[in-house]
């Protein structure tokens, strides 16, 4: 499957050797960065706390821009942006770091110190990573929250970081309407009361909202601020920046990062997962607003000299072929992307990579969920021509890189549809039973991390019992990560999902991602979401809900073919006992399905906050498929 490969076991030898000593394995790799003081210790570890490179003092700033002025990169390109209207523009290193010091002016000039915390609220523009790297070079913390976020998910942001200070825009542009995110903003400054001032890239003619001495124009301040700032020197353990999780169960947690730990575990996954260069044009299309989007279109990529590729825009608008024309347009060699979306472009067939040359592809990546063995196929085949290996990510939010994943970039081993293949170096992954104790092959079980790395969260912020009693309360000196998973014989990681996603069928517990792969896997179906509905006598059922592939039409006979399908491929225990057919499922902007919303129509509950809904029109589909089949099996009865 396009490369060299290498003998598994040789490899795994090698992992063995780069975990059984951290210490001198992690120095090595961190003496690839250019730092402004030499760290005293690698590691002091406190359970479950960890500072990686202690004395240690760097700049994330300095590494991404201004070391690149040194050398031909002062003039190559950093960093290509492209939105949905085909508007674009372009910046060499040197553009990329007089815009980052100017940024960075600007917030010293608006009292913004190390330390304090910058709440950034923007859509895809090239501002956004101006903005991120310009807060570093200072010392500030930036949290990023994804701009589909509500109101009031960005008013528990801001006061749990108790933040002065905002940047956003006017308006986000998607499909071809205007998301008015300085209205958001002054709805959330309602209930955040902390914020005293906030800057706004004006992006269209609109008319928006002032507020005089709180709200600033970033055109009119940027006129005032110089074209140097001096990059502070900053402790290995200084953070970051803090990034929320989605706050689906209980208050949002913030997950907090160091610099000089989460620099070098991100240089270093990225040459060997993506055999990342100077020469690589990295597309990531995740939003910055979540990690991935900060690890791999911000600091990773940059550090290593190559350009970043942002697209503000979906998969299928204006048609499902943009995706497949950037490629093209650009010279993509790295492309990465998630499940989600991989499944979405599936649904319109093939026929719209024909009309583009993807010949620069090198290296497929695909993040955010487990990657069904049949779509693993559909994008080895038609998206890499055969020739690119899939490097299928594992990683969190916490965890700050890649942790179980193919590494082209060092050996390329046999890949597997489905499997994220074999933890990284210096990475001691391990699955275990209720007990903490190792599984054997081909047993599904938790999946744990017993060693620390430097990527690791340094905890939740202003919250470290909460630390302690989410990730290593569970199993005693392992990391939870609260996923399920299995090891097959050769040693093989395959991903089922999160452990607390499963339905309790009959006292058997089955995670939906598990289900969802195996609906998935029959030959006319694109898409799939899986919840469990209340039973009384088996607990809970399951519910299917599908998108046929285009030339298929809903009926009994197919579905009947599911049920039967999924009981092949699971077995009787996970036999749906309701499959509805739609055109759309309610997803976030950021591609995830919100099966919080199904359960809610099927339940007959409110269905709560849709602000970061893509499309409302799917979940009222919903509601009429569901309000149907009600009176159809009234009618029975």
């Amino acid at each position: 499957m396009g490369g060299k490969f290498y003998p598994v076991k040789g490899y795994i030898d090698f992992l063995k050797a780069a975990s059984s000593d951290i210490e001198s394995f992690w120095a090595r790799e961190a003496s690839k960065l250019e730092w402004f003081k030499h760290w005293d210790r690698v590691l002091e570890w406190e359970e479950p706390f960890a500072k990686w490179f202690a004395g240690g003092m760097l700049n994330a700033s300095y590494l991404c821009v201004d070391k690149h002025l040194y050398s031909w990169h002062k003039n190559k390109v950093a960093l290509y942006w492209e939105d949905e209207e085909g508007h674009t523009k372009a910046l060499s290193y040197f553009q990329l770091y007089r815009e980052v010091n100017r940024f960075a002016s600007m917030l010293r000039n608006l009292g913004v110190n190390k330390g304090d915390r910058v709440v950034l609220y923007m859509p895809m523009i090239p501002e956004l990573p101006i903005a991120m790297l310009a807060s570093a070079r200072i010392g500030a913390i930036h949290t990023v929250v994804f701009s589909g976020f509500s109101s009031q998910a960005l008013a528990d942001r801001i006061n749990d970081t108790s933040a002065e200070i905002l940047i956003t825009a006017d308006f986000g542009k998607r499909r071809g309407r205007l998301i008015p995110l300085k209205e958001i903003v002054d709805e959330t400054l309602k209930l955040a009361p902390t914020i005293k001032k906030v800057v706004v890239i004006r992006r269209t003619k609109e008319a928006i909202n002032i507020e005089d001495g709180r709200d600033f124009m970033y055109h009119e301040l940027i006129k005032d601020a110089e074209n140097y700032v001096e990059p502070e020197p900053l402790e290995s353990c200084h953070p970051l920046y803090i990034l929320y999780t989605s706050g689906t169960t209980g208050k949002p947690k913030g997950v907090m990062h160091s610099t000089g730990g989460y620099l070098v575990y991100n240089y270093a996954t990225y040459k060997w997962v993506f055999d990342i260069s100077d020469e690589s044009i990295h597309w990531c299309t995740a939003d910055v607003g979540w990690v991935t989007g900060h690890s791999s279109i911000v600091y990773a990529p940059l550090l290593h000299g190559a350009t970043v590729l942002m697209f503000e825009g979906t998969p299928d608008y204006p048609d499902p072929g943009v995706w497949w024309r950037i490629i093209e347009k650009y010279g993509v060699t790295i492309f990465y992307t998630s499940p989600t979306a991989i499944r979405m472009l599936m649904r319109y067939g093939e026929e719209w990579l024909k009309n583009y040359d993807l010949s620069s592809l090198k290296i497929l990546g695909s993040v955010g969920e487990p990657i069904n063995p049949e779509v693993w196929r559909w994008y080895y085949k038609n998206v890499g021509g055969e020739r690119c290996p899939i490097v299928d990510t594992w990683w969190q939010t916490e965890t700050g890189g890649i942790m179980i994943s193919p590494a082209p970039g060092m050996e390329l081993i046999p890949l597997k549809p489905g499997s994220v293949t074999l933890p990284l170096p210096g990475i001691d992954a391990e699955v275990v039973d209720e007990e903490g104790k190792p599984v054997s092959a081909g047993i599904k079980g938790y999946l744990v991390i017993r060693k620390p790395w430097p990527g690791m969260l340094m905890g939740l912020y202003r919250d470290p019992e909460r630390y302690r009693e989410v990730y290593w309360s569970r199993f005693k000196g392992m990391y939870y990560t609260g996923d399920y998973a299995m090891k097959d014989e050769e040693g093989y990681f395959w991903i089922f999902g999160r452990a607390d996603e499963v339905i309790k069928v009959a006292g058997h517990r089955l995670g939906t991602a598990e289900i969802e792969s195996a609906v998935v896997s029959a030959p006319f179906v694109a898409e799939a979401a899986v919840i469990g509905k209340p039973d009384p006598i088996k607990g809970e059922v399951i519910v299917v809900f599908v998108i046929l592939k285009e030339g298929h039409k809903p009926g009994d006979e197919l579905r009947g073919e599911i049920i039967r399908h999924v009981r092949e491929h699971i077995g009787p225990i996970a036999t749906p006992d309701e499959v509805h057919f739609v055109a759309k499922l309610p997803k976030t902007r950021s591609g995830k399905i919100m099966r919080r919303l199904l359960k809610a129509v099927i339940m007959d509950k409110p269905i709560g906050d849709i602000t970061t809904l893509e499309d409302e029109a799917s979940i009222e589909e919903v509601k009429s498929v569901y309000e149907e089949f009600k009176h159809i099996m009234k009618s029975r009865l």
